[in-house]
C-alpha cells in the first residue's frame, strides 16, 4: 500500500474534458484530486490489488513443484460452473 502517493489536483471540468490526462497520472502513480470551486469532491487513485495476478500463481505452484495441467476444456469448462451460479447478490441490509 502506497501511503505517501503524491497528489494532482485537477478541476472537474479538467477531468471531464481530458480522462486521458488523469489516466495518465494515475499510471505515473498520482493520486488525482478532484476538485469543484476549490474544494475537493473526489479522489481518483488506482485500486488495491488484493489478489495473486496468474503469472504469481503459476510461478508459486511451480516452486511447490506441482504437476498440475490445464487442459484444452478448461475454459469451457470453468465457464460452465461461472454461467450456473449465476444468482443475483442480496446481502443482507445493515438496519
Amino acid at each position: 500500500m502506497i501511503e505517501d502517493m503524491e497528489q494532482v489536483h485537477m478541476t472537474d471540468a479538467e477531468v471531464a474534458d481530458n480522462f486521458a490526462a488523469v489516466l495518465e497520472k494515475l499510471q505515473r502513480g498520482f493520486e488525482v484530486v478532484v476538485e469543484h470551486d476549490h474544494q475537493p469532491v473526489a479522489v481518483i487513485k488506482l485500486p488495491q490489488f488484493r489478489g495473486r495476478s496468474i503469472d504469481e500463481c503459476i510461478a508459486m505452484l511451480e516452486a511447490r513443484g506441482t504437476h498440475a495441467t490445464l487442459d484444452e476444456d478448461f475454459a469451457q469448462d470453468l465457464e460452465a460452473i461461472i454461467n450456473s451460479h449465476r444468482e443475483p447478490l442480496n446481502p443482507p441490509s445493515s438496519d
